[in-house]
């Protein structure tokens, strides 16, 4: 470019930016303008955010009176507690209260078909209302029964420690009665049946009905009503069986009770002034509990009056989940006996079981209190082998496994004998970790497979069409419970057994597997305590004939020394049985010193245990 063009351009730009400079200082209003229209800009800003803040603490003030209102509600229901969590269980409940089908009405192919063949062992659970005391620490009701299916709401915070959730475990059998059901419900479905079946009086027909749950959860009230309309049903029954020769009426049959229960190890005659009482086992096999007293009864004003007796004799301690808690397994046996052979014609028991609690309720008990809770845990899982066993027609049935099962064999081994188990829910919020073992402890009895009750399509509400149902933990961590129908987890045990089959060494595997599975069903502890108790029983044994036999050489001690009174005896012949009778002392002595040794050990390791968990 020539060089006049270059000086011609820079001379036009500085000639405009002296003329803009000019215009701008001439229009001082345009600045002006742009200075207000940035700080009308500005304020129209804060007074959004004046609004938006407003508007949040009018919607912050509106809930809370709602949540003051809803809280309000819910007191005056006798439900209290966390709004925000009752109110996920009430949305559960609207969603799938229709679900729940009628006790007299079955509307499920399994239900008509268990009625129809008639399975030995029926499984129910009940749920009980609000107590006081869960009202007083502001627990909400967090079980629903829905029957057939019994629900948990366990209340839960997302890992930002705001957010609120449930998981909903879902259960199902047999029957499930909510807290508007009564005892007389209950009655109707589980041991009415079995009064007529025992009165038949066709092969000794031999029934049981068993009372399971944490410790006040309800299970003594509500074996007290069954033991009450027991009384009545039982002689109604056996005037109406006037005209049947084979089963059971007041003309040939007479009817007596006895009861006893098993604590600690030892057995208790709670109708004859708590004698203790041993099991023994005759040539036959037939168990039976030596000194046992039993009372015939004419009408029910005596079973009554003996059942109340036997009520108040039983022992009761305070524990950490209740303050009168039954440590002890109740059992009243009604038995029917031939008027002129006094042959057995059929036998019904009662059984009130003791109430289960977890390690960590026992964690401030001494130590009386902590091998009561592992020898209740104990026979409570031997007791659910067993009744798992006479279901499955097993060949086996473990009854040796505790006391409990022992005394109950013929209940078990018996080709005509049913069942009954009754599980007790305690619904407050805070024993939703209780609740849900005891329904565990009731659904594997049983395994009843839950299937998909809450979903109309038959599948889960947010499992994808195609996706595998999930594993039956039935654990699911959202606001709606996703229920399988499918077991994978006994899947992966099948197929690890059939492995084992197929392999050459299968003897051993199945012995290792067979170990390893018992030690899971028995912790060290419980082995422990299990193995104190026995001891304990023979130190006590072997303490009383050594009393005994003390006293009969102290006798012969005695005729000794009389026999050197005189002026003529052998001397010889009185230090040589005095020499006999001293060693038999030191016999005496010296192996209840080592029994009483192997006692203490066995304390020793079980207050290690202890300390351990």
């Amino acid at each position: 470019m020539p060089r006049w063009n270059e000086n011609h351009a820079a001379a036009a730009s500085l000639s405009a930016c002296t003329i803009t400079t000019t215009t701008t200082m001439n229009n001082p209003s345009t600045n002006t303008n742009s200075t207000m229209l940035a700080k009308d800009q500005t304020r129209l800003r804060i007074e959004k955010m004046e609004a938006e803040r407003h508007l949040r603490r009018q919607r912050t003030r509106e809930l809370r009176v709602s949540r003051a209102a809803e809280e309000k509600r819910n007191l005056s229901k006798g439900n209290p507690g966390d709004v925000d969590f009752i109110g996920l269980v009430h949305q559960w409940r609207e969603e799938y209260g229709g679900v729940a089908c009628s006790h007299d009405d079955p509307q499920e192919e399994e239900e008509a078909e268990r009625s129809k063949h008639g399975d030995k062992i029926c499984v129910c659970v009940r749920k009980r209302p609000l107590n006081s005391k869960e009202r007083k620490k502001k627990e909400h009701d967090a079980v629903t029964c829905l029957h057939p299916t019994a629900t948990v709401h366990t209340a839960k915070l997302r890992v930002d420690g705001y957010s609120k959730y449930c998981d909903h475990n879902s259960f199902k059998f047999d029957h499930a009665f909510d807290e508007e059901s009564s005892t007389e419900d209950v009655y109707l479905y589980t041991a009415k049946p079995l009064v007529h079946y025992v009165c038949g009086g066709r092969g000794v027909p031999r029934a049981t009905v068993f009372a399971y749950g944490q410790t006040g959860s309800g299970k003594t009230h509500t074996m007290g009503g069954i033991q009450q309309m027991v009384a009545e049903d039982v002689f109604l029954t056996l005037s109406n069986n006037a005209f049947d020769n084979e089963g059971c009426s007041l003309e040939n049959t007479t009817c007596s009770i006895a009861i006893f229960e098993i604590y600690g190890g030892r057995i208790q005659d709670l109708l004859n002034n708590r004698n203790r009482l041993k099991v023994l086992e005759d040539g036959k096999g037939e168990v039976v509990v030596s000194g046992l007293e039993e009372f015939e009864v004419n009408g029910p004003r005596d079973f009554l009056s003996l059942i109340d007796k036997g009520h108040n004799n039983r022992t009761t301690h305070a524990t950490e989940a209740n303050d009168v808690s039954s440590r002890s397994h109740a059992i009243c046996q009604i038995l029917f006996r031939d008027k002129y052979t006094g042959k057995l014609k059929g036998k019904l028991s009662l059984v009130d079981l003791a109430g289960s609690e977890r390690g960590s309720d026992t964690k401030s008990h001494n130590r009386q209190r902590r091998t009561e809770s592992s020898e209740i845990n104990t026979s409570l899982l031997a007791l659910k082998e067993c009744i798992r066993a006479i279901d499955s027609d097993s060949k086996h049935v473990p009854y040796r496994q505790s006391k409990l099962t022992l005394i109950l064999k013929d209940c078990f081994v018996s080709k005509s004998t049913r069942s009954a188990m009754i599980a007790t829910l305690s619904p407050g919020s805070n024993s939703t970790d209780h609740t849900v073992n005891t329904l565990r402890y009731a659904d594997r009895i049983k395994e009843k497979k839950v299937g998909n009750v809450f979903s109309p399509s038959n599948r889960s509400p947010t499992r994808p069409p195609g996706q595998p149902k999930k594993s039956p933990v039935r654990k699911q961590a959202v606001s709606k419970p996703i229920i399988s129908d499918e077991r994978d987890d006994y899947g992966d045990d099948f197929d690890e057994l059939e492995e084992i089959m197929n392999t050459s060494d299968s003897g051993e595997q199945l012995a290792e597997l067979a170990q390893v599975d018992e030690s899971e069903q028995l912790s060290e502890i419980d082995q422990t305590v299990k193995e104190l108790f026995e001891e304990e029983e023979h130190l006590l044994n072997l303490h009383m004939t050594s009393i005994h036999e003390n006293a009969s050489l102290l006798t012969e001690e005695g005729v000794l020394l009389a026999s050197v009174q005189g002026e003529d005896y052998d001397i010889d012949q009185y230090a040589s049985r005095l020499g006999v009778i001293l060693d038999q002392k030191t016999d005496l002595i010296h192996s209840l010193r080592d029994r009483l040794g192997s006692f203490r050990e066995l304390l020793r390791k079980e207050e290690e245990l202890s300390g351990l968990h």
